[in-house]
């Protein structure tokens, strides 16, 4: 197993694609497809945001992460993460996670105690309390900080302004699904 940093720009937008699929499920509405337009095009345009893969040993990918720097570029997010081949390999995601917060100074949420279990077996240890009672956890390498105001924030894009974009400009929306569900068809194999 290894992790692999997507950066070829065809492959990137077909993981991105996938990684939307999966996350927010096949009838999502238009969801993924704001997360995927806003991400290519904002964020990767900002060099504010990756996406990762563990790949087994014949390079196949067997989970997907997007991870966004924060505004000082002192940390990363994961903003979404999935499993796409739990049959093969025992819990790829938590794999993923595991090894990221072992390289990067990494950042979850987590919404329910569920999910900062699965975090806290990945490595993921220091815990602060958000908004909305969300969790915040910290890996390893990340910075030392007594609460969540003390968090630089992460580069986002406007969800509604890409809602709005697609409603005011028909060719817009059509050239992202058209990315979007080419992605999807021609996600890589191999990485």
């Amino acid at each position: 197993m290894k992790v692999v940093h997507v950066k070829n720009e065809r492959q990137r937008e077909a993981c991105l694609a996938r990684l939307c699929a999966e996350v927010y499920g096949h009838e999502a509405g238009i969801a993924p497809l704001v997360t995927f337009a806003g991400t290519f095009g904002v964020l990767f345009r900002q060099e504010a945001a990756r996406v990762l893969a563990l790949v087994d040993g014949q390079s196949q990918p067997v989970a997907l992460a997007l991870l966004v720097l924060d505004e000082l570029g002192e940390s990363m997010e994961v903003a979404l993460l999935t499993a796409l081949d739990s049959e093969r390999v025992k819990q790829p995601a938590q794999r993923l996670i595991e090894e990221l917060a072992l390289k990067a100074p990494l950042r979850v949420n987590a919404t329910d105690d569920e999910q900062e279990a699965m975090f806290r077996a990945c490595g993921i240890t220091r815990w602060l309390d958000g908004a909305d009672g969300q969790r915040i956890g910290l890996g390893p390498k990340h910075k030392e900080v007594d609460s969540a105001d003390g968090l630089a924030k992460t580069m986002r894009y406007d969800e509604r302004a890409v809602v709005q974009s697609f409603k005011q400009d028909k060719t817009l929306f059509e050239d992202y699904k058209k990315r979007f569900v080419r992605g999807i068809e021609s996600f890589p194999a191999t990485l």
